[in-house]
């Protein structure tokens, strides 16, 4: 059998663990980095294979700083003959200026305070939330086969459109680091007067502060591909303290219990990980002959908030059309029915025992 073969363009904390996690999964890994010294470094570690870019790759994830994403795929593209990924944390942008049919874009909702190579983890991304973008462009297959490696990875994916991907990771990735720095901030200086003020902090407040101690760099790529949506969490969060401090101020207690009971419970109600479901159902989709009609199915999964255990495409005995199968939580099979004969599409559901 052949060894299945990648590249990484950037070998950083999410490429170091990338690297990790293909080759303690058996693949021959190829990295290429903007400083020698680092690809050294991720050879000596055994991360990757080899130093460069491997033409025959059957992947190549582009894990580059935001702001060189585009031209890192496109060189990607270039070099290559396999398909192409990446692990941006803004996507509007990529998805607009690359069209080629080969790229995916990605992104994976992990990370670590760690630093490049030294934080590289090959179990990073084992039960995180990775979320793709295909495109009109994109083509199913295509879209499948990242998918499916994307789930040999160990994450569970998500499908959205690049644009509601920037508006969503605004409010749950960008908004909280922000108002982490800004709080610590706070804090900071309230310190310079008090030198006990951070010795008080216990550990709600570290809880909360914990994703300041990330690498600022990158968030400054993110903060100017992604501002209008940022500028927009920002304001709601604005509000929120502004209404919450008209509370505070005015002695509203019961609006105060409301509003914290609301907060416990959402908390609490948190989606849990796919990988725990049991009780499921398995259910069969044929594919319509137009582009993007699979990644539309897993996108209606994710705006229904439908658990994807497992998935695969069938070739169908009406032609050669493909048949998607996909593995679901038994509690959501008529909602997700539902949907997709709303969309046109002709589901059946096989109960597994």
């Amino acid at each position: 059998m052949n060894q299945r073969r990648a590249n990484i363009f950037g070998l950083g904390l999410i490429g170091g663990s990338l690297a990790a996690a293909l080759t303690a999964r058996g693949w021959h890994v190829t990295g290429n980095d903007v400083q020698p010294n680092t690809e050294e470094e991720a050879l000596r570690l055994g991360l990757v294979a080899a130093r460069g870019i491997d033409p025959d790759a059957e992947l190549s994830f582009v894990a580059t700083p935001v702001s060189s994403v585009v031209d890192q795929v496109r060189r990607a593209l270039e070099t290559t003959r396999g398909l192409v990924t990446d692990v941006g944390g803004v996507k509007a942008h990529i998805v607009r200026e690359i069209t080629d049919p080969r790229f995916v874009a990605g992104h994976p909702m992990a990370g670590s305070e760690l630093v490049g190579l030294a934080g590289a983890d090959a179990s990073l991304f084992e039960g995180a939330v990775w979320v793709l973008t295909p495109s009109e462009h994109t083509p199913d297959a295509n879209f499948a086969h990242v998918a499916q490696i994307v789930k040999e990875l160990g994450a569970e994916f998500v499908v959205l459109s690049a644009e509601r991907h920037d508006q969503l990771v605004a409010i749950v990735s960008h908004l909280p680091h922000l108002t982490a720095a800004t709080l610590m901030s706070l804090a900071n200086d309230h310190a310079e007067e008090h030198v006990a003020v951070l010795r008080l902090a216990a550990g709600g407040f570290r809880d909360m502060t914990r994703v300041a101690s990330g690498h600022p760099a990158i968030w400054l790529d993110v903060c100017k591909e992604n501002r209008e949506a940022i500028v927009g969490a920002l304001d709601g969060m604005i509000s929120g303290l502004q209404a919450m401090r008209a509370i505070v101020d005015e002695g509203r207690t019961d609006e105060l219990q409301q509003r914290l009971q609301t907060a416990r419970v959402a908390r609490a109600n948190l989606p849990g990980r796919v990988s725990n479901l049991l009780d499921v159902v398995e259910v069969r989709v044929p594919i319509p002959d137009r582009a993007g009609a699979a990644a539309e199915i897993f996108s209606l999964a994710a705006e229904l908030g439908v658990n994807t255990a497992n998935f695969e495409v069938a070739h169908s005995v009406e032609g050669d059309r493909g048949i998607l199968v996909l593995v679901i939580d038994r509690a959501s099979q008529d909602v997700f029915k539902g949907g997709l004969i709303a969309r046109g599409f002709r589901p059946s559901i096989q109960q597994l025992t």
